[in-house]
């Protein structure tokens, strides 16, 4: 059935890459209607008039769009409906090798062409709601000769909004290619990728200037929180690099000139996003060692305190030691006002000392936090 479609994969390459675990958490809706979300289709018509979006109640209104011989583009979400999903796309004539990498989940990320097809598996990233995790949603994007299907995890009103209001409303008829489209979607998942690394960045600023200041077990746990994170986005966009570089090494067939050129942004733009990642990661690691410095400059300070009482006892136990023992040949033990001259002693070598010190700086608190604005004033006397 694939050579019939043109398509001639090597033995095992269309084989599902499943994950030991998601990527990340699972999203809300997930978690309240259980594993899959309740399945909802959707479709834009290429006709010669223009694009139409349809919402569709029942496989069988597929029928008639595919007879008319349009391009379509199928908008699959939610995948509780395992059996509709299956004759829809049995309608579409998509080779039943197709169905496993597109709706079994979570798998890695991937772009995979077999002759006409084109597969690709990725992962929408987003924020729990009020918390700095991180959920994944899988998207399954196909493409073949004048079919592209999406498959979304979480159903919503309007898949890719932004895409499909522009080609409802302004997109001159004949003006796109489902090629061209496919990039489109894939640069928007990518596009939802750098306000995320943005939020991390100023999270990490704010955990480095708290490592600074109070540096406390929470901001040690908070950092490590983050690098998990970023763990986790890393690894979906680290196989993006290699296989979109490899897919532009085959030029291949399925996919025009401009949608070759489109494939090449995205692949610089992967990189950059790499890039961003790798340095939110040394992020960290200055997060943790500020967190040592701190910590490591209070303990410093605890030892510096102990040794000044130390260093200040140490001859006042050294005289009630003397003065403590008893000998009979003592001349002071009979004195009249050797108490109070032992006393007197014991203070003036106190202060004496701790005069000493002060002078050499050892009452200075290194840990003391100084605000931004005695730093300006100190500044501007200097």
């Amino acid at each position: 059935m694939l050579e019939s479609h043109g398509i001639r994969p090597t033995p095992g390459a269309l084989e599902t890459r499943r994950l030991e675990a998601r990527p990340g958490a699972v999203p809300a809706a997930l978690a309240q209607d259980g594993d899959q979300a309740p399945t909802q289709f959707s479709v834009i018509v290429f006709t010669e008039r223009g694009a139409q979006g349809l919402v569709l109640r029942s496989v069988a209104e597929l029928e008639p769009l595919v007879a008319s011989g349009c391009p379509l583009w199928l908008r699959i979400q939610g995948l509780a409906g395992a059996g509709r999903i299956a004759e829809a796309l049995r309608v579409l004539d998509v080779p039943c090798a197709f169905h496993r990498p597109l709706l079994e989940q979570p798998q890695r990320t991937r772009v995979d062409a077999f002759g006409d097809g084109l597969v690709v598996v990725l992962h929408r990233m987003t924020f729990a709601p009020e918390s700095f995790t991180v959920v994944s949603e899988q998207l399954g994007l196909l493409l073949l000769d004048r079919l592209l299907v999406s498959v979304e995890e979480l159903p919503s009103d309007d898949p890719f909004p932004v895409i499909s209001h522009w080609l409802v409303n302004h997109a001159p008829p004949g003006s796109v290619n489902l090629d061209d489209l496919l990039h489109f979607l894939i640069d928007e998942l990518l596009d939802g990728l750098p306000p995320l690394l943005e939020q991390f960045a100023n999270r990490l600023d704010d955990l480095e200037e708290r490592a600074l200041r109070m540096p406390t077990p929470g901001v040690i746990n908070r950092a490590y929180e983050v690098r998990a994170n970023l763990r986790v986005i890393r690894r979906q966009i680290w196989p993006l690099r290699t296989e979109i570089q490899s897919l532009l090494r085959q030029n291949h067939r399925v996919l025009k000139e401009e949608a070759l050129q489109g494939f090449t942004d995205m692949g610089q733009q992967v990189e950059t996003l790499f890039g961003g990642c790798e340095l939110l990661r040394y992020h960290c690691d200055a997060v943790t060692d500020a967190y040592m410095a701190s910590t490591s400059n209070r303990m410093n300070q605890v030892m510096k305190t102990l040794a000044i009482i130390t260093s200040i006892f140490a001859p006042l136990t050294l005289i009630a030691g003397i003065y403590g023992m008893n000998f009979q040949n003592m001349p002071e033990l009979n004195w009249k006002y050797g108490y109070h001259v032992s006393l007197l002693a014991m203070a003036a070598v106190a202060g004496l000392q701790a005069y000493v010190l002060w002078r050499r700086g050892w009452f200075q608190n290194w840990t003391a936090q100084t605000s931004s604005r005695s730093l300006l004033g100190s500044r501007r006397r200097r």
